[in-house]
């Protein structure tokens, strides 16, 4: 009997790729193996990386992210989409996939085009309150999308829509504050996490050296800080020496672990990063990146303040100063932080990953039997 075999795609960055990754886990958890799985995207962006290190089969084409004017760079744009769309042909000839998995982004266009026109089944999930411009096109030929916010329904074409949440890691299910420190050898204390974002966070990165100033002689408090890659030699340069209680990492493979031990995070607003917020119980201090497409973080922002669980920081007032007042008046009332890490507990959701599977073999189920 013949395998089934799934093309899942989502890149560009984490906030696309880890939701990827967890569907992929619990394909194999369900049995599918890893032979049979094929992650779409481009050998030059993060998603290869990762998908290497999972030691999934990849398949690259090159695509890049639509430019918002008329210029060369948009003629450009269109040249690699139509290359992308014909190398996504050959993958789909060769590998014949029963069906397609995606998380959003510009990397999903190209297979996502083809699984339209083969009439290959396939399976949307966005993470933002409102979709992007992929999900919003190819949402009226998918045999399903998961939302991972209630108010993104208002800008899908399909009917069978399900409000899951980001599909998350495991480890926070697994994982206790306890555990998180031991590994991270913390002490006892109060634990505040930066987080620079995989690429980084310039604007948080900069602000956040007063906090570290602030706190480098206090013995009660501990900080975290992952700067992101690119900013990481910056930062380590403008702090010159290293406080003790401070751990100082690029980036951490595993973002349970630092999000498990801490007590407070100062974090951008992508949708991924609020879903692992939530699912860690952490009280936040959200600077959206004001770029973002459509402006989906501060939306994402606005969303998590409305429930309880964050402060809003805009980008445009964000310096050394603000942030760490921000921060001082969130953590300086404790029962607001009991409270704001209890609304954000309150809206983790830890089954994404089980009940997207579910929608994806639904999927190739109903369209092998109309065969």
């Amino acid at each position: 009997m013949r395998h089934i075999k799934y093309f899942i795609t989502g890149g560009g960055t984490g906030g696309h790729i880890y939701p990827a990754i967890a569907v992929i886990e619990e394909l194999v958890r369900t049995g599918v193996s890893k032979k049979d799985i094929y992650y779409i995207g481009n050998k030059n962006n993060l998603e290869f990386q990762i998908a290497k290190s999972k030691d999934l089969n990849f398949l690259s084409y090159n695509v890049s992210g639509m430019p918002r004017k008329i210029s060369l760079k948009l003629l450009l744009f269109f040249l690699k989409l139509f290359s992308a769309i014909f190398v996504a042909f050959y993958y789909t000839i060769k590998y014949k996939p029963d069906v397609v998995f995606a998380t959003g982004g510009y990397v999903c266009a190209p297979i996502l085009f083809v699984a339209k026109v083969l009439k290959i089944p396939y399976v949307l999930h966005d993470c933002d309150a409102r979709p992007g411009i992929v999900s919003r096109i190819f949402s009226s030929g998918a045999k399903a999308v998961s939302l991972a916010f209630e108010s993104a329904k208002d800008y899908t074409k399909c009917k069978n829509y399900h409000c899951l949440g980001n599909p998350i890691r495991d480890d926070f299910k697994k994982l206790s504050k306890e555990d998180a420190r031991k590994i991270l050898n913390l002490k006892n204390n109060f634990v505040i996490l930066i987080m620079g974002g995989s690429s980084g966070a310039k604007k948080i990165n900069e602000s956040a050296l007063a906090i570290v100033e602030k706190y480098k002689n206090c013995s009660n408090i501990e900080i975290i800080w992952q700067t992101g890659k690119k900013n990481y030699d910056d930062v380590k340069n403008e702090l010159v020496q290293i406080p003790q209680n401070l751990i100082l990492r690029p980036y951490f493979e595993n973002m349970a672990i630092p999000l498990m031990a801490s007590d407070v995070a100062i974090s951008r607003a992508g949708s991924l990063s609020l879903s692992e917020l939530c699912a860690a119980g952490l009280p936040s201090l959200l600077v959206p990146y004001p770029y973002a497409a459509a402006d989906h973080q501060r939306i994402n922002a606005k969303k998590m303040c409305e429930l309880g669980a964050s402060v809003y920081l805009d980008d445009n007032d964000c310096n050394p100063s603000t942030l760490l007042l921000a921060l001082e008046a969130l953590i300086s009332d404790k029962q607001k932080l009991s409270n704001y890490a209890k609304r954000a507990k309150e809206n983790a959701k830890y089954n994404a990953a089980s009940e997207i599977v579910k929608l994806i073999k639904q999927a190739h189920e109903e369209n092998n039997a109309k065969c």
